[in-house]
This record gives C-alpha cells, structure tokens and sequence, in this order.
C-alpha cells in the first residue's frame, strides 16, 4: 500500500502565487478567526481541567498534564451503572448514548458555541456522575471496541475512557497510578494515540506508521513547531513502550463534514513500537519520531491512511451496482431511494408505495387540538403551550435539523392549528426525508435498509407507513408481516412486559390525562403495510438495533392514534443497516391452528435472542 506523498516544488517553480490585497485580507481573517476559536478551546479544557481535578482532591485521580480520568472506588460504581454481567457491547452503546444525551442537553441549555464545548461538557458530565465506562487505563484492547470502531468526537473517547486526552495525542498511564499493577514496568507507559494530520511531520502508510512526538507545538495557529519537544510524559510513555515490547492502541482522525464534530476517529487497532529517535523537524527544532508496527492477526483495516468513510459510497445512482430501481417512491419522496441487488435478479415488488397514512373508513380521527400560539418557530418553552404538554421542555433541539434529546413515552408536536410555521424545530419528524437511503438486498433477511450519509442520534429517520386499521380487522391476516400496532399506551401503562424504549423516561402530567380508563392489552389499532406502505417496511428486526421507536402525537391528543416514528439511537455511519427492535415476546405469534409460531432471527448481534418470536 503506498504511502502519502507530497510533490515536490521543482527549483524553477515560484514559491508562492501572488495574491491580490483582498484575498489576503480574506484568508487572514479566516486563519484569525481559526486561531481564536482554538485560543478558546484551549482556555475552557484548561478551565474544566481546574475544575474537575479541584472536584476530585480525594479521588485518586491521574496527574498527567491534560489528562482527566476519574477513578472513586475503583470501578465499582461503574459495574452498577452499567450492570456488570452486560455484554461489553452493549456497555459502550450506553455509554455513547448517555453521552450523547447530555451533548444534546448541553445545546439545548443555548451554551455560546454548542458545538465547541458541548461535547466537551457532556463528557465532563459522564465523569462526574462516574459512568465513565473503562474509569482505569488498561493496556492493550478495551471490550467491546473492535478494530474498525468509530467515535464522532474525542469527547467520545474520553467518555468510554478509550483515549482520556481532548487535546493530546499521547494517552498515558503513570507511575503513581499503576505502578502495583504493572510493577515490571517503567513508566509513564502510552496506552494509545491519535494519528490526526496534526503535526507537520506526521507520516503513515497503513500497516507502519510514523508518529511524531507531542509538545512544542503551536495549539492555536498553524501547528508548526516553536521549540524542542522534550523525552517526557507521552513521548516518554512510547520510549518505555518500545523498551518493554508494550503494544499501543492506534486510532486515526478524519474529517467528516456530516459528523456534529466534523472530525471521525476510527480505531485501527493494536501497533508496536518498533524504533524511536529524535531529529529536526521541518521548522528545525527537534521532534522525536515513533515508529509503529501493526500486530498481525486483527481485523483488516477499514481506513485508508487518513481518508475515510465516502470512498465506497455512490456519488449518484448511475454509480450503484446492482440497482434494481432508480426510485422506489416514484418521485413521492425529497430524495430518490435506489433499490439494488447484487445477490439475484429479484426486483422490489408487492406494494403500491405511499408517503401519508392511508385511513380506514370505520377509523374516526380526532380534531385537531388548539395548538400554541407562537410565531415563526417555538422558542420560548415557558409560554409554548406544546412545551408544556412536554412537561415543560421542548422535546427536540434545533441541532442538525432538529434532535430529539432522549425517548420519551410520547412526544407532543406542534400541528396545524399551532402559529409557527413548518421549520419550527418542535416538527422535526413532520420534515421532508433528510437522508440518502437505499433499499437493498441481504444474504439472510430479504430486503433492508442504509444510509449513504451519516445519521446523527436522535434524528427522526422516517415515519412508519401504511393502511390505519382497527386491530380487530387485521387479526385473520396471520401471513402479513408488516403490521405494526400502536401500543402506546400500553407501553405506557407496562402491560404485558413491555418496557419503555430505552431507559425510563418520565412521564409528564398532561400525557396521563389522555390515557384510556380501561385495561385493554391489545392495541386498538395498528398501521397495515403488507401492500401499500413506504421504505419503512423494509427496515429489519435487529436484537441490538440503532433505531427505536418514538410515539409522536401533532396533530391531536389520542395516544391510542399516535404516528409512529423511527429515530437514531445512535450516531450510524455510512452504509451501516438501519435496524430496529419489533418488540415480539417469545412465544406470543400463534397461527391459525392455535399453534405457536417460531421464526428465527438472523440480525446477527452478539447478544441475539436466536428467535424473532
């Protein structure tokens, strides 16, 4: 694999392009601007460094320079917020999805820059209240972050406790901390590093890499060198790594326009020092290079140097292989959704494609509710009268074209006889299809669906769609496969096991009143798309998914008739299947000779149940 290179100016080149005095003025101003936000970056981590470590005088608490890693009790407490019998797996989902929580109620708290310091606050947030998953530094691979594993932000890192630097590329273990553990060891000892482009004399060419050293660095401007870096702290950790044959995790930063941090940091895997020394760098001042050896025996690597994510991804669907249909919304929908098969010939077929609920003749829905008073878009939570059936808050922030903050037993809208208009962020779901979709075929679960874009957690991704039927009328359908019932309410109520969607948010005052006086298990009624539906139908049943489903009520108040929607979980890459819980018991599908019905799962999770149903 070759490696990155640079062209060289030939002699006879002129070595630099005369500019006129207003692009210059231009270009100046936007590296000032640049070099300011970074000042301020720079200023608020050491500010919450401060204050983090005054938090913690009786903590055992790292003393390496940047490096914020709480330790109370050990990691007690942190095998009760993330119950210690629980798949590793599904530990760091949680704890990138409490995370991303409190990211989003950092935004919605109007910080001034939100998306400087939000991410930052929310993994100070995760430290305070001690859920940082790996809260010790550990050598080697964490459970549950396989090779390929990707971060929307180094907050992200230091939440999990992957690389528990926002700023330094060199994670580090010191002596005070580990020194029992690791009593053969000298130290500091690096644990990991980011490989981000950041410095002048970086080099990588995938399986060997060369890194360069930290410190003497410019932070704030043009990151070029300004004095001798010095054999301590993380540079001194990778000398005592190559002296003691101690393996270091890798990760590589990227750019991602989509991200929320416009940066993606993708886990390359276990590398080994195998040489060090020290040179001058290109502004002549003296820099130490590390360079490292991919361990053989892992995954292969899912980057390529330092680009990253669009390289497979078509640009148009003239570029797709295996299409089968330019459009399966004929045009009903904002963006074309291809459908490809490179498995057979089979064609996307079966169903007359809708983008509005079809209602049933013998189905009655409500009026429309009064709805707020506000203008243009509903900002002020106290005076919005949706807000307040919200219990107070708006459910959303306006972040990416609206998020929703966290799952909630239902979600008020604003609807048609509110005063803001269509952009108000409190209509998030009712907003055209924001993602790049395709339809296509896999090896086990027939048809599915992905994103050619990132997906941002807590983005509405579609409204599931169909016939709205009374459930009495669909009960002889049993070879329908695509009916979803509305069980809002009981879900609510937690009949029949159910549970509330991710975690048990509360449940406001005002949502009680519209639930039904009976004891009704089964829901009244269901959305059919066994033959007229949109690309929902498609989207496959997973025991780990990174959608859930959010009741959503905008146009009246009848839980039993909410909109169902499906969010992300979590943030998805590209080309990730997009996948959610169909929420069957075991054992509850009978046919009709009374019969129990078994169907297996083949969502492929780690923890799957083996059985839809």
């Amino acid at each position: 694999m070759a490696g990155r290179r640079k062209r060289a100016k030939s002699p006879e080149e002129p070595k630099e392009r005369r500019l006129s005095s207003r692009v210059q003025e231009l270009r100046q101003k936007e590296r000032d601007e640049k070099e300011q936000l970074a000042r301020e970056r720079v200023k608020f981590l050491s500010d919450q460094s401060s204050e983090l470590c005054d938090d913690a005088k009786e903590d055992d608490v790292s003393t390496n320079e940047g490096t914020l890693i709480t330790m109370r009790n050990g990691n007690d407490n942190n095998l009760d917020f993330y119950g210690s019998e629980e798949d590793p797996h599904l530990k760091v989902r949680r704890n990138l999805r409490f995370f991303n929580t409190q990211y989003l109620l950092m935004v919605q708290g109007k910080m001034s820059r939100p998306d400087l310091k939000g991410v930052t606050e929310a993994s100070i947030v995760v430290m305070k209240a001690n859920a940082v998953l790996y809260p010790r530094k550990m050598i080697g691979d964490l459970p549950g972050i396989d090779v390929g594993h990707r971060f929307f932000s180094r907050a992200e890192m230091v939440a999990v406790g992957f690389h528990s630097h926002w700023l330094n590329g060199i994670d580090y273990m010191g002596a005070a901390e580990y020194q029992r553990d690791y009593a053969a060891y000298q130290f500091p000892l690096a644990v990991s590093i980011v490989m981000s482009g950041q410095y002048e004399d970086d080099l990588d060419n995938a399986d060997v890499v060369t890194y360069t050293g930290q410190g003497g660095h410019n932070l704030t401007g043009d990151k070029r060198q300004f004095k001798d870096q010095e054999l301590v702290r993380g540079n001194l950790g990778l000398k005592n790594c190559f002296e003691h044959g101690v393996s270091v995790r890798v990760i590589r930063g990227h750019n991602c326009k989509s991200s929320y941090s416009k940066r993606v940091y993708t886990y390359d895997g276990l590398y080994t020092v195998v040489k060090y020394w020290a040179e001058k760098g290109v502004s002549g001042f003296t820099v130490y290079k590390y360079q490292l050896k991919r361990k053989e025996g892992q995954p292969e690597l899912t980057t390529n140097q330092v680009n990253f994510m669009y390289g497979r991804i078509p640009k148009s669907t003239s570029e797709i292989q295996g299409l089968v249909c330019e459009d399966i919304s004929n045009g009903l929908e904002s963006k074309r959704i291809p459908a490809t098969n490179r498995l057979s010939s089979f064609h996307v077929s079966g169903f007359t494609y809708i983008n509005s609920l079809k209602i049933e003749p013998n189905v009655k829905i409500p009026k429309s509710s009064a709805g707020c008073n506000c203008r243009g878009g509903c900002t002020d939570s106290k005076k919005c009268a949706c807000a307040r059936l919200n219990g107070g808050n708006f459910p959303y922030v306006d972040l990416n074209d609206g998020r929703l903050i966290e799952p909630r037993d239902v979600v008020f809208e604003c609807g048609p006889n509110c005063g803001c208009g269509p952009e108000c962020v409190n209509r998030t779901s009712q907003k055209r299809l924001r993602f790049h979709l395709e339809v296509f075929r896999s090896p086990k679960k027939g048809w599915a669906v992905r994103s050619w874009d990132f997906i941002p957690a807590g983005s509405p991704v579609c409204e599931y769609i169909g016939v709205l039927r009374r459930t009495d009328d669909v009960d002889t359908l049993t070879d329908n496969d695509y009916i979803f019932e509305i069980d809002c309410q009981q879900t609510m109520q937690g009949l029949d096991g159910r549970q509330r969607r991710l975690g048990d948010v509360a449940v406001p005052t005002d949502n009680k009143a519209s639930e039904s006086n009976g004891d009704e298990s089964v829901p009244e009624f269901c959305i059919d798309a066994g033959s007229t539906g949109n690309f929902a139908r498609f989207i496959n049943h997973s025991c780990e998914p990174n959608l859930f489903v959010q009741c959503v009520l905008s146009s009246h108040q009848d839980i039993k008739l909410a909109r169902v929607v499906l969010f992300a979980a979590d943030n998805i890459p590209p080309l990730q299947e997009l996948t959610y819980d169909y929420g069957y018991t075991l054992d509850s599908v009978h046919g009709p000779d009374g019969k129990v019905k078994k169907l297996t799962c083949y969502c492929g999770a780690v923890n799957c149940r083996k059985r839809l149903y």
